[in-house]
């Protein structure tokens, strides 16, 4: 399964740092990791990954992969870390806020 997430387009971009220190302050203990055809946060202990669109370093817009059989579910508290920046969710009825 998967979440999107993104900035309102009146929102100014936000940096990648940013969002790693919103979601520590969740009590996860996220990895960036940057490759040539992505960037990705890593979540220790989880499955779930996050895929986020970034250019040098700004981002308005992510993908949360939920992982399977996950010991503690982290998606409420990725939400409240994105939610805390502004971001909103995107679903099939159109945006939602972020708890």
């Amino acid at each position: 399964m998967e979440t999107v997430l993104q900035l309102p387009d009146s929102e100014e971009p936000c940096t990648i740092r940013e969002v790693v220190e919103a979601l520590r302050k969740e009590k996860l203990f996220p990895r960036h990791e940057s490759k040539n055809w992505g960037d990705w946060i890593h979540l220790e202990g989880c499955t779930t990954v996050i895929a986020i669109e970034s250019m040098r370093g700004l981002t308005s817009a992510a993908t949360v992969e939920h992982g399977d059989n996950e010991r503690e579910d982290p998606t409420l508290a990725i939400m409240k870390a994105f939610g805390k920046l502004g971001w909103i969710g995107i679903g099939e009825d159109g945006e939602y806020p972020l708890v």
